[in-house]
């Protein structure tokens, strides 16, 4: 499928008042590059794509003219089973992701089975000064290292990142209340000891207050240590 037939199916599945709707939630794109694909449909596609020859492509074609493609490649990348050639496509799509949505759509499943490795990257792009490669890498951590592989020196990870972008600072938020929810005896003193960032501390406790996963009791807790 080349690039023009490739538009044409992207806008032949389009729903303009989706596209109006995805530009609302997506500030900073610009309105005219939403096709309108409902990610359920985006996802369908990218599992019939990505078994076409030619879909490597469209990855290797960057940048993309609209947010929909961004999409698609976030989704083909999270498909790719060698890890190697997925940390590759990754590293190179990165720089293009310009918003959260493509950029929290991607999880390749292929990361699960190289934690040392991926730890590694995580360290990297959690530290890049591109507001969605930071993001991404924070979000890889949330994903495969708050459960069986935890260890408390990783929190360490978004406790130092300093940004005043916001999709930085919510995904930090969003990281300490998941991880207050599954590892609390580790995470708390970062809290206690208000060693994140005022905004992102209270925005923490927050998300976290919200959580069905977190306790009564350490949800009235967490209100004590709001910074006010």
């Amino acid at each position: 499928m080349r690039d023009n037939k490739l538009k044409e199916h992207l806008f032949a599945l389009r729903d303009e008042k989706y596209a109006a709707f995805q530009a609302k939630l997506t500030p900073g794109v610009p309105a005219e590059s939403f096709i309108g694909v409902r990610v359920p449909l985006l996802r369908k596609f990218a599992k019939e794509y990505a078994k076409e020859a030619e879909h490597m492509d469209f990855l290797a074609h960057l940048p993309h003219e609209y947010y929909d493609e961004n999409m698609l490649h976030g989704l083909l990348i999270s498909q790719i089973k060698d890890y190697k050639e997925c940390i590759q496509q990754t590293d190179a799509f990165l720089p293009h992701v310009d918003n959260w949505a493509v950029c929290d759509i991607m999880s390749p499943k292929v990361f699960a089975k190289h934690k040392v490795e991926l730890m590694e990257k995580i360290r990297a792009w959690s530290q890049s000064s591109h507001t969605y490669t930071c993001r991404f890498g924070l979000e890889m951590l949330m994903s495969h290292f708050l459960d069986k592989d935890f260890k408390a020196e990783y929190l360490q990870i978004p406790a130092s990142v300093r940004s005043e972008e916001y999709y930085v600072r919510m995904m930090v938020a969003w990281f300490f209340a998941t991880a207050l929810a599954k590892q609390w005896e580790a995470t708390i003193p970062y809290i206690e000891q208000k060693k994140l960032e005022p905004w992102t501390h209270n925005k923490t406790i927050q998300k976290a207050i919200e959580s069905y996963r977190i306790t009564d009791e350490q949800k009235a807790y967490l209100r004590t240590l709001k910074i006010k």
